[in-house]
């Protein structure tokens, strides 16, 4: 009995070491191309250019927040008590806040760090001999992933600390705990946005083989999510409003399909889980009515209940950049490598 159990048990104990020492391999092979991907694009002129653009909108955004907060023309309905979160979404009129620009410029970081993660390999000839070593293919693709991930991550929260501390210069007291958790998923969302912008633009260079070609079809798609949906909107909105003597419920309907057609943009998910997270008033996101209205408190919402309100805007801009990641990842895999493919 003593036998039996020794000999079934001898061919695990004889495969285990290469099945582990495979998948050590493995691992270190991938984050070899991590650290390597990640210091390319620290180097590289193109990130350099990048942050220098985000930093001057950084600053001006923050100079325009101080002077509307000297000028005393705080938003309506806000606590002095969240006067540190008014930072990131104050602006005097001349310049947008720190939530538009991040808007404006999240998806420009993404797809110029991504446009040519895969098609720049494959036209210089290191895709075959990067795949003809013991390296796995969806290794390479998460390493081009997580690199860059990594890289938007380490920025965004650069950005997002020195605007808290020039703000903790200007205000004189540090923020409170709520504050600080909030700004701290705010930057979170914005990694996600931002994230999302890279999977498209990577989803886009396996696609295409040129460079050029991923670049100018992230770019498209950006500029049309940016400037022609909310002009397709208009028309929508305009055509299928309902009468002037129409009832509460077709007005309700109607309010509720223009904001379910605006929230396919992801700009608009991130907008509203920003204006959420940062501004504690904000109560709704949608149309209410009147029944919904009367007897409510005009006070701020506590953080979980605004983590509640936004989850769903959370969970769908994750939801669109695993699609996108799981369309790259198969057709990079069904894709066939050539010496000079």
């Amino acid at each position: 009995m003593a036998l039996k159990e020794t000999v079934s048990r001898l061919p695990v104990r004889l495969f285990r070491p290469k099945e582990d020492a495979r998948s050590a391999t493995s691992t270190s092979a991938f984050w070899v191309m991590v650290r390597k991907e990640f210091s390319d694009h620290v180097r590289s002129w193109r990130f350099v250019i990048l942050m220098t653009i985000i930093l001057l909108a950084c600053i001006g955004s923050i100079y325009s927040a101080i002077t509307a907060l000297r000028s005393g023309n705080g938003q309506a309905g806000e606590s002095s008590e969240f006067l540190f979160l008014q930072i990131f979404t104050l602006s005097d009129g001349t310049l947008p806040n720190f939530i538009g620009f991040v808007t404006f410029l999240g998806p420009l970081m993404g797809i110029a760090l991504g446009f040519d993660a895969v098609n720049a390999e494959r036209s210089k000839g290191t895709l075959s001999r990067l795949i003809s070593q013991p390296i796995y293919r969806d290794d390479f693709l998460n390493a081009k992933f997580v690199s860059t991930l990594l890289i938007i991550a380490v920025s965004i929260f650069s950005i997002g600390l020195l605007v808290m501390g020039v703000g903790l210069i200007v205000i004189g007291f540090p923020p409170t705990p709520e504050e600080f958790w909030r700004v701290l998923l705010f930057l979170i969302t914005a990694i996600i946005y931002v994230g999302f912008w890279l999977n498209v633009s990577i989803l886009f260079s396996v696609r295409f083989r040129q460079a050029t070609t991923s670049a100018l079809a992230g770019i498209s798609l950006w500029i049309f999510f940016s400037v022609f949906y909310g002009m397709i909107l208009n028309l929508i909105a305009k055509g299928a409003a309902p009468a002037t003597d129409s009832g509460a419920e077709v007005v309700m309907g109607y309010q509720k399909l223009m904001q379910a057609l605006n929230r396919f943009s992801p700009s608009e998910l991130f907008n509203e889980a920003n204006t959420t997270l940062l501004m504690p008033n904000v109560r709704s996101l949608g149309p209410l009515a009147m029944e919904q209205v009367v007897g409510a408190l005009p006070s701020p919402l506590p953080l979980g209940q605004s983590i509640l309100l936004v989850w769903p805007h959370l969970t769908g801009m994750l939801a669109a950049t695993m699609i996108c990641f799981g369309l790259s990842y198969l057709l990079f895999m069904r894709q066939e490598i050539r010496s000079r493919s």
